[in-house]
């Protein structure tokens, strides 16, 4: 059940009390109800299909993991715990002011939308700044993936580890550019005054997709970082 208000008995084709059409209902649509209910389904049916991609690496680092224990246990040990665990708290108050941006759109609080939402692009490229930093040692030490790697102590097969941790860092790296890009068109839109009660879908769709980049790397953060 959608949060949106039915419209009134009669009304069938998203016009107001005056009888003007709903710039934000599309032609497709009865109501903005049946529009918002479609959109999140599409939204939640999209989230899916990235949950298959991330576990099916999430598989294959399982399995090698087992294949080469010792290897793994090794290479994580190049990894900065405190770094990881920053951009953990970093993301997790992230996803706290996205909640914060959805709850300000549905009420119709346009500061606390832009301010919330203005927060989640600032943890977001915090989140960028320190896995840049990471980045940049690993690249230093040689700790590279598959034919790349040539740290002067590393162990046979550690190359392994690396290969799945620059997929899928960079992979969830990417996701949170994308992120920042559509959060970026939200607070422009927000800006502008575009969302309220009435209308706030893709303030709650970028943020669901937000909430999915965020628990993703609750799972790589102890996978990689603290599998010793």
């Amino acid at each position: 059940m959608s949060s949106h208000t039915l419209p009134a008995p009669g009304d069938t084709h998203g016009h107001d009390d005056h009888g003007h059409h709903d710039p934000n209902l599309q032609h497709h649509f009865v109501e903005m109800a049946q529009q918002f209910d479609t959109a999140k389904l599409g939204m939640w049916l999209f989230l899916a299909t990235e949950i298959l991609m991330f576990g099916g690496l999430f598989v294959g680092f399982g399995l090698q993991q087992a294949k080469f224990p010792e290897a793994f246990k090794a290479a994580h040990h190049h990894l900065d715990r405190s770094m990881g665990a920053l951009n953990t708290v970093v993301l997790l108050i992230s996803s706290f002011t996205m909640v914060l941006a959805v709850w300000a759109a549905q009420t119709g609080k346009r500061k606390v939308l832009i301010t919330n939402l203005a927060l989640t692009l600032v943890c977001a490229g915090t989140f960028l700044v320190v896995k840049f930093f990471e980045y940049s040692h690993k690249i230093h030490e040689g700790l590279l993936p598959g034919k790349f790697f040539h740290y002067a102590h590393g162990q046979p097969n550690e190359y392994i580890f690396f290969s799945f941790y620059f997929m899928m860092t960079g992979l969830h790296g990417s996701h949170v550019i994308l992120g920042m890009g559509a959060i970026t068109w939200l607070l422009i839109r927000a800006i502008k005054g575009d969302f309220g009660p009435g209308y706030y879908t893709p303030v709650d769709l970028v943020g669901l997709f937000w909430h999915l980049v965020d628990l993703i790397w609750i799972y790589l953060f102890p996978l990689l970082y603290l599998i010793g």
